[in-house]
């Protein structure tokens, strides 16, 4: 199915591409079996991309494929945001109403952004910024498109990226990176001559370039045989071969040359007669009527396409002198009629510019003037979702200070709306730079048309106070921060400054102030404390006021992560106090978040957690997106700081499925890192990899990338792939960088620097790490990540007894830990467990292993649900009493400790500590053997006989009642690709060449209870 392909060729016949064509067939073919496909065709302006592509949907077309277009606009030197996304989009809509509408549904005011026919887009009116709303934007974009291509194959070409705007840039980018399922090929064009050194094209082309998923295809120039094929094509006849030499040599073989030469000689022109191409584009031009000369002049300068409407009100010639205008200009190939619309565009881009270039500059003012005042009589004549950008466009090019600001700032408010804030910042900075230039009069008049923030507008009551220009630059610095050009924010913060030092306004100083806390970190200069503390210091003994609150909470949140305390606390009661007496509910909301987790850090566990918890419930039951992430984060890190990984993994769940609904992917990836970290202490080791690998590969800021790199390297360090621990942790270090060091980093960073240090020989390494944490200290509520690291420390000392290299500087290092255990809290039953472990084990590394101190350890963790800390700390009893006494009734209780360890070492994978225990037992000439009963810690379960993991366990019960891989990763929280790959591994372990197989296996040996598949399939 073809939506509207524009045939804009004059050759009859298609010449050459045959490479090209079986890449793009090749694409189209994997899209069909469910492999989404990217690729970037470049190549010099009419070397015959459009057509390569025309030629390629017609294809498709014809293999049942969807085929949707969208190009580029240009008007003047701005491009619509968005623009080829949303003619794309409508196009897909127009053909497929019901399936749109499905895809879309519960989203649509997010997707009327790019596709205002889906309903309106909502706006804040408490005027702050959505700081994940592109983001969520990108990717309700994306999965629109993969369940659109789910059952059909959809081909997307996005055209003229040299003229692409930023926020299109960006969501291409995004598609490009995050496609994985659907039958979807997204094709885009760009003309390579035209990406200079500094196009802003050039960087995302390498960006593509480093992804395996991207192909990229060059388009060539014809060689003189081609040339001479087309040539054919055009004039139905064998062309002479002088002519064929002259027209290849001239056009050097690029098609659109060859095509414009072709038929100036059909005509009698004399090509040589010309100095060069260009003039033989304006040649054939000139050649037209007065009228039709008059009317292409116009459409050059009104943008890539133009309304039937707008160019009779700007032509301002009687209906039936434009309509020949109009036909003579289409009938010699220079202007072509849109399809499904009333507007008119050049047949090539290469003759608008050469009729663009060649306009005199009163000329082209003229022009722009007339279309900003046609527009403005009549804002019908063009599309409302281009209207207020071609207007300020017009207008800014005619000239007009006056005309133009006033536009500008109700353009920048429209990018703002539809999360465009690349093209909001570049309208901005045109208004500032108009602001001199236009009328008191018309700068007096300006009104607030946004709110930034909680940036105080301009003092008063905005209805009746003008716009100032700093409040143009507080709206820019948030555009910048938003759309990562955090540079020009950071100077124009450094420039709003200096004015405000002048004006003496505290609180305008505080906000800015922030920002640049927010900008300095987001470059990775700083950790923003410096920019707080002077904007803290501007508020004090201040009203209270938004800002006030704003300053408070940022304030607390910062100190939350680098230096928890009583102060913090105070900071975030007040911040709560002030947002709630200012009505700021974000504010107060994120503020009640920070003083939870504080009063947690302080001891006050159980009221910390009822204060996180509410703010939960509100965020569920209201579905506030600003707070979403943040509260399924911050609330289970709480839980799991004081061991209650099961109920963090509940309210992780309940955030994967708020995140991945709202469509907030970043959120998304942060709730995986920090399943990880509560799946890992429950002995769910493969589901904590897999949560792992999800927030590396889903997130695109470093944090998520971090923290899950941070949690895999736990797993593989614990299963002993000692190499990959240490290759992820490096990649942890690398994420988190050095610019902001934040105690919750460091220490685990530092904790898995020692393992993997221990682990490959290195005590001196690992004694250097623990000096160096030792140094640094421990602050209030750190408990959760010193108790693992000195755990680590004193392992690694007890382990290495005996060992020459660890004699030396032994007393030193264990007289030291010996006074952080002391000054170190625990707070919790878990930390209580985790502090007699580490002083036995302190014991041990003095040469004292006692039978009775390990007792108390294992009795402290039996009632914990932590598996593999249970298990070591049982083969550290048995060591002891095999020391301490070899009866036989010491014998047997030694048999069964390490039986049960060893048993938990085998199902976790976790070979150092099954090694360890196999290597005691043989010591002491032990039998492990399995008992014919298995007990409550061993069930007899066909599943595990078979050799399936416990997530495999859960895909299995799924295939058993027939869901699809997509189906599966919905239900579990995981990537179809990942569901696919469990499949593939339960098919190999069951010796069955199929899904069918397998399902009718899982019945056959009644795997699972018949109830518990009907809830599955319920479910």
């Amino acid at each position: 199915m073809l939506g509207s392909v524009e045939m804009r060729s004059v050759s009859p016949v298609f010449v050459g591409r045959a490479d090209e064509l079986e890449v793009l067939h090749d694409a189209l073919a994997r899209a069909a079996a469910g492999e989404p496909q990217a690729l970037l065709l470049g190549g010099e302006a009419g070397v015959g991309k459009t057509r390569l592509v025309e030629e390629f949907a017609t294809a498709a077309c014809r293999e049942g494929a969807v085929v949707v277009l969208g190009g580029c606009v240009e008007i003047g030197a701005d491009g619509l945001p968005f623009a080829p996304f949303s003619t794309a989009l409508r196009s897909l809509r127009r053909q497929l109403p019901d399936e749109v509408a499905a895809a879309a549904d519960g989203q649509e005011a997010e997707l009327a952004r790019l596709l205002p026919e889906l309903g309106e887009a909502p706006r804040r009116l408490d005027g702050r910024h959505d700081e994940e709303g592109t983001a969520r934007l990108f990717e309700l974009t994306a999965r629109l498109l993969e369940r659109v291509a789910a059952n059909r194959t959809v081909v997307v070409g996005l055209e003229d990226l040299h003229w692409a705007d930023a926020s299109t840039r960006h969501l291409l980018a995004y598609l490009f990176r995050t496609l994985r399922t659907g039958r979807l090929v997204v094709v885009a064009t760009y003309r390579a001559d035209d990406i200079h050194r500094r196009h802003p094209l050039r960087p995302l082309l390498a960006e593509l370039d480093r992804l395996r998923t991207v192909r990229r295809v060059e388009l060539r120039r014809f060689n003189r045989a081609e040339v001479a094929r087309q040539l054919a094509g055009i004039l139905a006849s064998e062309p002479d071969p002088a002519q064929v030499d002259e027209i290849f040599e001239r056009s050097d073989g690029n098609a659109f040359f060859v095509e414009e030469l072709a038929v100036a000689a059909h005509e009698g022109c004399c090509t040589g007669l010309t100095d060069s191409l260009r003039d033989l584009l304006l040649v054939r031009v000139e050649g037209l009527p007065e009228d039709a000369q008059r009317v292409a002049r116009i459409v050059a300068e009104g943008g890539s396409t133009v309304e039937y409407g707008l160019l009779a009100a700007v032509a301002r010639l009687p209906e039936d002198d434009l309509i020949e205008a109009l036909r003579a200009a289409v009938g010699a190939n220079i202007l072509l009629a849109v399809p499904d619309g009333d507007g008119y565009r050049f047949r090539h881009s290469l003759v608008r510019e050469a009729v663009s270039d060649d306009l005199l500059p009163g000329e082209r003012s003229r022009l722009n003037r007339r279309y900003a005042e046609a527009l403005e009589a009549d804002p019908t004549l063009v599309p409302a979702d281009g209207r207020a950008t071609r207007l300020a466009s017009y207008w800014y090019h005619a000239h007009d200070a006056a005309k133009a600001l006033p536009a500008v700032l109700h353009a920048s408010v429209e990018a703002r709306g539809r999360h465009a804030h690349s093209e909001q910042l570049r309208l901005l900075e045109r208004a500032m730079e108009l602001w001199e230039a236009a009328p008191d009069a018309v700068r007096d008049g300006l009104r607030p048309a946004d709110h930034t923030e909680v940036y105080p507008p301009c003092g008063c009551d905005p209805a009746t106070m003008p716009l100032r220009y700093l409040d143009l630059m507080a709206e820019a610095a948030v555009a910048g921060r938003l759309c990562g050009e955090r540079e020009r924010a950071l100077k124009i913060t450094k420039r709003a400054l200096h004015l405000l030092e002048e004006d003496g306004d505290p609180l305008r100083a505080a906000w800015f102030w922030v920002q640049r806390s927010l900008l300095v970190q987001g470059l990775a200069r700083g950790d923003g404390w410096k920019e707080l503390a002077t904007a803290q210091e501007l508020v004090r003994g201040l009203p209270p006021s938004e800002v006030h609150a704003e300053v408070l909470a940022m304030v607390a949140g910062w100190s939350m992560l680098h230096a928890p305390g009583p102060e913090a606390l105070s900071d975030a009661q007040r911040a709560v106090e002030y947002a709630r007496m200012v009505g700021a509910e974000d504010i107060e909301l994120n503020a009640r978040l920070t003083l939870g987790t504080l009063m947690v850090d302080a001891g006050d566990v159980e009221a910390g957690l009822a204060e996180m918890y509410a703010v939960t419930d509100q965020v569920e039951k209201r579905s506030l997106t600003a707070v979403v992430g943040r509260s399924h984060v911050n609330l289970p890190a709480a839980l799991e700081s004081v061991g209650r990984s099961r109920e963090a993994i509940e309210v992780l769940r309940k955030g994967l499925e708020l995140t991945r609904g709202m469509g907030l992917s970043e959120s998304e990836t942060l709730v995986w890192s920090n399943l990880s970290e509560s799946l890992f202490p429950l002995g769910r080791w493969d589901e904590a990899a897999e949560a792992a690998v999800n927030a590396i590969s889903g997130g695109q800021s470093a944090k998520p990338r971090a923290g899950g790199s941070l949690h895999l390297t736990n797993v593989e360090l614990a299963r002993g792939d000692v190499a990959d621990a240490a290759r992820h942790l490096a990649d942890a270090r690398a994420f988190y960088g050095t610019h902001d060091p934040q105690p919750q980093n460091d220490i685990p960073l530092a904790a898995l620097t020692i393992g993997v240090a221990a682990a490959e020989g290195r005590l001196l390494d690992a004694r250097a790490e623990l000096r160096r944490a030792l140094d640094a200290g421990f602050l209030p509520g750190m408990q959760r990540y010193a108790w693992p690291l000195l755990l680590a420390a004193v392992t690694a000392e007890a382990d290495a007894r005996g060992l020459p290299v660890a004699d030396e500087g032994r007393a030193e290092v264990l007289s030291d830990t010996f006074e952080a255990v002391k000054k170190l809290t625990t707070g919790a039953p878990v930390w209580l467990a985790y502090e007699r472990w580490v002083r036995a084990e302190l014991r041990w590394a003095e040469g004292v292993l006692e039978p009775g101190t390990w007792s108390e350890v294992v009795a402290a963790f039996e009632p914990l649900e932590r598996p593999y800390d249970l298990a070591r700390v049982r083969y550290r009893l048995a060591e002891a009493l095999l020391l301490s006494g070899a009866g036989q009734e010491v014998r047997d209780r030694v048999t069964e400790l390490l039986r049960l360890a060893a048993a938990v070492a085998d199902h976790l994978g976790a070979r150092p500590l099954a090694d360890s225990v196999a290597r005691l037992a043989q010591r002491a000439r032990l039998t492990l053997a399995r008992v014919p009963e298995r007990s409550a810690l061993a069930p007899d379960d066909p599943v595990e006989a078979l050799g399936l993991t416990s997530r495999e366990r859960d895909v299995l019960r799924l295939v058993a009642v027939g869901r699809s891989n997509r189906q599966i990763a919905e239900e579990l929280f995981i990537s179809p690709k990942t569901a696919s790959v469990h499949v593939s591994n339960i098919l190999a372990k069951l010796g069955v060449s199929g899904r069918g197989e397998a399902a009718a296996l899982a019945h056959r040996l009644r795997l699972f209870p018949p109830g518990e598949e009907e809830q599955t399939a319920a479910g």
